[in-house]
């Protein structure tokens, strides 16, 4: 017999469990799929702001007196902050520019706490506090807008212009190139410290934009 027609046969191993798979289903993806990662569910009860109501004026010695009860009573751990806004506040007083620092809320402080009953005790009774702000009595805490909001007019490196005057009401421009004019305040933007006044130029009425600090009421 030739055996180059009929070559002797060898014996060819079974295929593997993997290789039998990709046979009966060769579109088959063999890499493994990596589940898209979540971040940890936060565990336990998180600090809130809430607003504290205070006798007027005593801002500052009822955050003293509450960091102190806070320290003596060992509920540094729950009551983490307390925090009086205020911001700085340009005025011209007796013709002189002077910034002075004003409280944005008076008669209230902020406090970040854990609520529970021990907490809610200490600040409640507190010397010159009044009670929390919130519905009924039950105390409520800022929203995350709200406390970014005030921390943000808090934490501003620029002075706030006073503003002394309303729509409507007559003025007088003190400086500038419209100095010594008069007109009526049409718009006032306090962010940016400018105001839109309507000045009589020929019989006609123009607005002009002028600083804050460039007007004064007119007396007649």
């Amino acid at each position: 017999m030739d055996e180059r027609k009929n070559p002797p046969e060898r014996d060819i191993p079974p295929p593997s469990p993997e290789e039998a798979a990709d046979v009966l289903d060769p579109e088959a993806e063999t890499e493994a799929v990596e589940e898209p990662e979540t971040a940890p569910a936060p565990s336990g009860p998180q600090a809130q702001w809430y607003v504290v109501h205070c006798y007027s004026g005593m801002e500052n010695k009822v955050k003293r007196n509450l960091e102190h009860r806070a320290e003596s009573m060992g509920m540094r751990d729950k009551i983490l902050e307390v925090v009086v806004p205020t911001e700085t506040e340009i005025e011209i007083r007796d013709g002189v520019r002077r910034e002075v620092e004003r409280r944005v809320f008076p008669g209230y402080i902020l406090v970040k706490m854990f609520m529970d009953e021990d907490s809610w005790y200490v600040v409640r009774n507190t010397p010159g506090v009044t009670g929390f702000v919130g519905v009924g009595n039950k105390p409520t805490p800022l929203s995350e807008d709200e406390v970014q909001r005030i921390m943000e007019r808090i934490e501003s490196g620029e002075p706030r212009v006073k503003v002394k005057f309303e729509v409507g009401e007559r003025v007088r421009i003190t400086e500038g190139p419209f100095a010594e004019f008069s007109g009526v305040v049409d718009a006032i933007d306090p962010e940016k410290g400018k105001a839109r006044v309507l000045v009589s130029f020929f019989n006609r009425e123009t607005p002009v934009e002028v600083d804050l600090l460039q007007l004064e009421r007119e007396t007649r």
